[in-house]
């Protein structure tokens, strides 16, 4: 089917719905294609490639909501589907906030947002798979590496058609790639996993296989050796993966559902300092060629530029539309989570963040579970690099790292200037006054 089709499809189903006793009705369908190699000792284990088409539908009654989907676009299907939700709409519970949101324009032209590159649709898969066995074969001939795990080449190629009965209707295109290899060093017992891979919606962005196996190699290689410490409070200084990690923490916390439903430490907290001046979060869907940049949500609200916390200020949460209902706020276009999510670099590298440090972490990656988000607290294993006097001494392991997450935003120290937009949640390097490091 073509785009236009879709987006027709779309419109149709919904005046389809609305005439047969539906208030409210969205419809959203995607299609894609999905290709992906895992290479593992040089040998491919895996090749897939899948083209999907899936349509979604949001029904209300008057207060009542249910949901169908369907992989079948024939008219006869979707037709009887939408006559089975409304039937089930009606048997479900009223809630006065559920409902569609308020019509509104886009204003964005989507080629300014550069989210698709034909060069991606173009690839040939000789070339995907050739890219995935370089990266494993440069890292293998490294001799401190003793296993590859296996080697990734991803490649998506979709479209979102979106249509409800507010008026609104469109759709986008977007692209991504992605590169990686997870590898294993060491002697006897003392192993230790890890590996790099690197994602780009441009493919002309995508880092090379000499490079992302450099840093996989660099990154398994440094923490032969790793020892336990003894137990104490230090300051930690976390690399922009591991900050990264923390904001996603964050995320969760300034989620509208868990803060409506009083799940998160945030909630409440508006216009309140959650952090120094050295915090500011930002979530902006616009970020051309950003890797969580869209034009519209999962609801049809144009994505937009949402200030989270100001100067440790904490300023919005990150909004769907029944969250707003439920918060008194409007939606901040949020409905799939967040869009493109960051910590607003600082002034500092991460070289003069570590020779800041006379003592302590320098936290490269954890293990587990263990964040708590009603309190804020935080508990995992971790391994990393000790800092003594300004400089990385040896590697450490079989470590845990605890501490809180309000405290951490208050106690940031130093920002880094290393802010990449790699993932739809970033961060650069930071330094945190102080943690409870647990080894011996």
């Amino acid at each position: 089917m073509s785009e236009i089709n879709l987006l027709k499809t779309a419109e149709e189903l919904v005046d389809f719905t609305k005439k047969n006793g539906a208030s409210q009705v969205e419809v959203t369908i995607g299609q894609g294609s999905n290709f992906s190699v895992d290479v593992r000792e040089g040998e491919i284990e895996k090749l897939t490639e899948a083209v999907s088409k899936n349509l979604g539908l949001r029904v209300f009654v008057e207060g009542k909501m249910a949901r169908a989907s369907s992989s079948d676009l024939s008219k006869d299907t979707l037709n009887k589907l939408v006559l089975n939700a409304i039937q089930r709409a009606k048997l479900s519970s009223a809630d006065p906030l559920a409902g569609l949101p308020e019509k509104e324009p886009l204003t964005i032209d989507v080629a300014s947002l550069k989210i698709y590159d034909p060069a991606i649709v173009e690839m040939a898969p000789e070339k995907k798979i050739a890219a995935a066995k370089e990266v494993e074969e440069i890292s293998r001939a490294d001799r401190r590496v003793k296993k590859s795990y296996g080697s990734t080449f991803r490649t998506y190629v979709g479209e979102r058609f979106l249509a409800n009965s507010n008026g609104f209707s469109g759709s986008f295109k977007r692209t991504n790639c992605s590169n990686g290899v997870y590898l294993q060093a060491g002697e006897g017992e003392n192993l230790f996993d890890e590996g790099w891979s690197d994602s780009s919606v441009h493919l002309a962005n995508l880092e090379s296989p000499e490079v992302i196996a450099k840093k996989a190699i660099h990154r398994v290689t440094r923490l032969i050796g790793g020892k336990k410490i003894e137990s104490q409070n230090v300051p930690v200084v976390f690399e922009a993966p591991m900050t990264s990690e923390l904001l996603n923490f964050f995320a969760t916390c300034v989620d509208g559902k868990s803060v409506y439903l009083k799940q998160s430490f945030l909630a409440g907290k508006i216009g309140e300092k959650v952090g120094n001046e050295l915090v500011t979060i930002l979530d902006d869907g616009l970020i051309p060629a950003g890797p969580g940049t869209e034009l519209f949500d999962g609801e049809g609200v144009p994505l937009r530029k949402t200030v989270v916390v100001e100067k440790g200020v904490l300023k919005n949460y990150l909004l769907d539309t029944y969250a707003g209902k439920k918060l008194g706020m409007k939606t901040t276009g949020n409905s799939g989570g967040p869009n493109n999510l960051y910590l607003a670099a600082g002034t500092s590298t991460p070289e003069q963040i570590i020779k800041s440090v006379e003592k302590g972490l320098f936290l490269t990656g954890t293990i587990g579970f263990g964040l708590v988000a009603t309190t804020g607290d935080i508990s995992r294993g971790a391994f990393g690099l000790w800092i003594e006097k300004g400089e990385l001494t040896y590697p450490v392991a079989e470590i845990t790292i605890s501490g809180n997450l309000g405290q951490l935003l208050q106690g940031i120290q130093m920002v880094g200037n290393d802010l990449q937009f790699k993932d739809s949640i970033s961060a650069p390097t930071i330094k945190v006054a102080e943690m409870t490091v647990g080894g011996k």
